[in-house]
């Protein structure tokens, strides 16, 4: 995947992962990691849920930015406009309350 792949504005215009604001090639594979292959899945999507797949699938705790980030694609995808991942922490913490990242977390 091309490192300047353009971010859609609508969620229609997703046709990959990389298209989706937030989401870059990192990101892009722990979501294909967990099954997500197209961004139109995500419409059925619960944030949470791919988030404790992803921690489960790959042994570790990741940063809870990880979970924000999940929390703005799903939305998006769901019709919502884009917002930074970071607009979403405060909405995690109240929903989840404070996730602690492991020692062995991945960044973005």
């Amino acid at each position: 995947m091309a490192a300047n792949i353009s971010k859609a504005r609508e969620s229609a215009e997703c046709t990959v992962l990389e298209h989706i604001p937030n989401i870059g090639p990192a990101l892009a594979a722990n979501l294909r990691l967990i099954g997500i292959l197209h961004p139109r899945e995500l419409v059925q999507r619960d944030a949470f849920v791919l988030y404790q797949a992803l921690c489960a699938k790959t042994g570790e705790r990741h940063d809870p930015c990880v979970l924000d980030t999940f929390m703005a694609a799903v939305d998006f995808m769901r019709g919502a406009a884009a917002l930074p991942w970071w607009h979403y922490t405060a909405q995690r913490k109240l929903l989840y309350g404070q996730i602690e990242a492991g020692e062995e977390s991945r960044s973005r």
